[in-house]
């Protein structure tokens, strides 16, 4: 240290001090370091056990995943439960959560605060420095992510409940958070499903008038249309065929009519009666039934000629039977040319059976004719209705086909409204459909739960305050504030205390010292004043740790 002197003073720096002038420094200001000392010893103390004790009730719960597999049933909230605990604790830490957790009449918190301060600034005590949560996760196979819940309150009992309220209150939020979302994700997906199906009823609606405005006209039926279009262009062909053979067989009938009108005038100029024999009639009855056996056959075969190929098998037949009829005819007819070269008998004038029956059957063929062609007429009449039928269907479904191409952009567009419709009804089906399979797992709670992995604990033993700590702390910053009042004294003596100093600040010879004498009566008064003074310190500190220490063990434990 420098001492400073005004002017006419010599400033003289004072001399280092060693290990044993801090003692003799010590002994001399005993008093302003021990009083210090006991002071804060005592303040510790009463302070220390007067603080009430702060018990911490905590708790675990587990964040549980979904049960079912998302490959089974897929979630439709994007929203994880480890992300809502942040959104549970704003709301579980509100100020109308929190007021209604403290003024619970099973809890009844933080009475005498509530007495003396305003509720918010108790609120925000509680919600800063009492209540305490937090996330981490768990060591396991599947990693379920976990939090720590923990409320530190003088009365043990009551910070394990209200431990227990904040984890109902975190259950019943997690459930109520997931039915919300839950119940707001149906109700979307109900009304767009509501608003896909009336979409889709009105583009089917106008699709169905469209088709009904445009029967047949549709790019749809582009396919059938021209189907039938080759079909009627078949039938027109064949009927043109059939008209064809109609007229070639019209020639034919014309020319073979002509035929039998010249040999029935041909017969009508020949005389019907011949004189014949006896034996020779009977010839000629056999004559006359291979003849008309023969003009059958041979019209069966015409007509089978007109219909079929010479290849038919009935026509085969019918020729192999009209030959063996001429050869029948033509041997009968040489047996009787021969008995009519023998003697005759009386010759008989008799009617000529078989040119009358030629003239007959001539007449019937003449008529069978006339009949076909009339057949054939009528015949020719429907081909052509038909085929001025077939013609008027070829031109309407030309003219269906011109107007296709018109509509094709408009059918193009409401079938792909349509179908863009449907996709995204058949979308919110499933959507709904997961919704409900979704709503179904919270209800049997196989969704994310909160789990409660430890329960809240039963404090048995303060967390704090530590009082020991509360003791050594402030005896040791007593103990330092007394060296601090020691030396604060030492550096206002400017005396000199021993040899030491004489020696040092008047460099001259010391040859020997006397010590201080001083009264007795002052020094035993003063003895005495000093322990009264620290009799009455020990006293009135003895009495402040016992009240205290009373205090605690009565009230506060």
């Amino acid at each position: 240290m420098t001492a400073t002197a005004s002017s006419g003073y010599v400033a003289i720096s004072r001399r280092t001090l060693d290990l044993e002038d801090y003692i003799d420094v010590a002994r001399r200001h005993m008093v302003w370091i021990l009083g210090p000392v006991f002071a804060g010893l005592v303040i510790s103390i009463v302070v220390a056990f007067l603080v009430q004790n702060t018990y911490i009730s905590t708790a675990t719960l587990q964040i549980t995943p979904k049960q079912v597999s998302e490959s089974i049933v897929k979630t439709t909230i994007n929203q994880e439960l480890t992300e809502r605990i942040g959104q549970m604790q704003q709301e579980i830490l509100s100020r109308t959560s929190l007021s209604s957790i403290i003024t619970d009449p099973r809890l009844d918190l933080y009475k005498d605060d509530r007495a003396s301060s305003p509720l918010e600034d108790v609120i925000e005590t509680m919600r800063n420095r009492d209540i305490k949560i937090t996330i981490d996760s768990l060591p396991g196979e599947h990693r379920a992510s976990a939090f720590t819940i923990s409320f530190a309150y003088r009365d043990r009992t009551k910070a394990h409940d209200t431990v227990q309220t904040l984890i109902t209150k975190f259950q019943e939020a997690n459930l109520t958070s997931q039915r919300t979302q839950q119940a707001m994700v149906g109700n979307f997906v109900k009304d767009e499903l509501s608003e896909a199906r009336a979409k889709l009823d009105q583009l089917n609606e106008a699709l169905t008038k469209f088709k009904a405005e445009n029967a047949g006209k549709l790019p749809e039926q582009l396919n059938m249309n021209m189907a039938a279009m080759a079909s009627l262009q078949q039938r027109i062909s064949a009927i043109n065929d059939a008209l064809n053979r109609a007229a070639q067989d019209r020639v034919l009938y014309e020319e073979r009519l002509a035929t039998l009108q010249s040999q029935m005038a041909l017969s009508d100029s020949l005389d019907k009666e011949l004189e014949v024999s006896a034996p020779a009639l009977r010839q000629n009855q056999r004559l006359l039934e291979l003849n008309k056996r023969i003009q059958d056959t041979e019209s069966q075969l015409t007509s089978l000629q007109h219909t079929f190929r010479d290849t038919w098998p009935e026509i085969k037949v019918a020729k192999q039977s009209l030959q063996d009829l001429k050869k029948e005819r033509d041997d009968l007819q040489k047996q009787q040319d021969e008995e009519l070269s023998k003697p005759k008998e009386p010759a008989k004038k008799i009617t000529n059976y078989q040119r009358a029956e030629a003239v007959t059957n001539l007449e019937g063929q003449i008529n069978q004719t006339k009949a076909f062609m009339r057949n054939l007429e009528t015949q020719v009449d429907n081909e052509k209705k038909e085929q001025a039928k077939a013609t008027a269907e070829l031109q309407a479904y030309e003219a269906r086909l011109a107007a296709t191409s018109g509509l094709e952009a408009r059918y193009a567009e409401l079938t792909h409204d349509i179908t863009d419709a449907r996709e995204r009804f058949n979308l919110l089906q499933n959507q709904q459909q997961l919704a409900e399979q979704n709503g179904e797992l919270l209800q049997r709670k196989a969704g994310e739960n909160l789990d409660v992995l430890d329960p809240p604990s039963m404090p048995l033993q303060p967390s704090k305050p530590n009082r020991w700590l509360y003791v050594g702390g402030g005896t040791a910053i007593a103990f330092i504030l007394g060296l601090g009042l020691a030396g604060l004294q030492e550096a206002k003596d400017t005396s000199l205390k021993n040899l030491k100093d004489v020696r040092a600040y008047t460099n001259l010879p010391v040859l020997s010292s006397i010590p201080l004498l001083e009264n007795t009566m002052l020094v035993r008064r003063k003895r005495r004043i000093t322990y009264l003074a620290w009799s009455a310190a020990v006293i009135v500190g003895i009495l402040a740790v016992s009240a205290a220490l009373y205090y605690h063990y009565t009230y506060a434990v």
